[in-house]
């Protein structure tokens, strides 16, 4: 596909703890945020979502008898908690970023408008998407999708620790095929589990390209953005 302009990055919290079992890991906060500021000098625009379940798992919170809706909103606040790491890791990077919320939580973050994130990426910010869609029973992954539609996104981007999506658990079976890229429709009937159903229907519905690759393999969200194949793309193919 063609460079992209502007992508939305998805990254799970369990990403940015490391090899740690809870929290976030210093030096990979900083090695991503590294990342992120050298594509955007590139003149890439760049938004984010970050997950919480570093902190906070809602469905883990939920199995400890907490009541689901208080347990979603939960992972909603450690998903802000994760942003405004990211985005002090960002500024200390030297470029500017912007946390925008789901929630109304004024002190953290401005509410989230997708008018204003698009002027700020004009301007040449990162902005941080927190709080997931603001409402429990949508995971951050749908959050992702949503945003990138809002936002008018050339590319989502989903960081995983594998290098693209396969037919079967590669940690588990050393035969599993990696797949250079899928349809929509395909990761959805074979339920590949590339994303939540919520978010892959949200892209396939409104022509969302996504590719999912490995954030922590050296050069790979740089050759993304050259429009080097890397990891596996998914489409709509009509």
């Amino acid at each position: 596909m063609n460079h992209p302009k502007r992508i939305l990055l998805k990254l799970s919290g369990e990403a940015l703890m490391g090899k740690l079992d809870f929290g976030l890991d210093p030096d990979v906060l900083h090695n991503t945020a590294k990342q992120i500021v050298d594509v955007q000098r590139s003149g890439i625009q760049v938004a984010l979502v970050i997950g919480g379940g570093n902190i906070f798992r809602g469905a883990g919170l939920v199995k400890s008898g907490i009541n689901k809706v208080s347990a979603d909103q939960m992972g909603m606040l450690a998903t802000v908690m994760n942003a405004l790491a990211m985005q002090d890791a960002l500024q200390k990077q030297g470029t500017s970023c912007r946390v925008m919320t789901a929630m109304l939580i004024d002190q953290l973050g401005e509410s989230f408008s997708a008018e204003r994130a698009q002027r700020y990426l004009d301007q040449g910010e990162v902005v941080i998407f927190a709080a997931g869609t603001g409402s429990p029973c949508f995971t951050t992954d749908s959050a992702a999708s949503l945003r990138a539609i809002e936002i008018k996104a050339d590319l989502l981007l989903k960081a995983t620790m594998v290098d693209g999506v396969y037919d079967s658990d590669p940690a588990k079976n050393p035969n599993a095929k990696r797949y250079d890229s899928l349809s929509f429709n395909e990761a959805i009937e074979q339920r590949l589990g590339v994303m939540d159903l919520t978010a892959m229907v949200l892209c396939n519905e409104n022509n969302m390209p996504m590719r999912v690759f490995n954030m922590f393999e050296t050069g790979a969200l740089e050759a993304i953005i050259n429009g080097e194949s890397v990891g596996t793309l998914v489409e709509v193919v009509k």
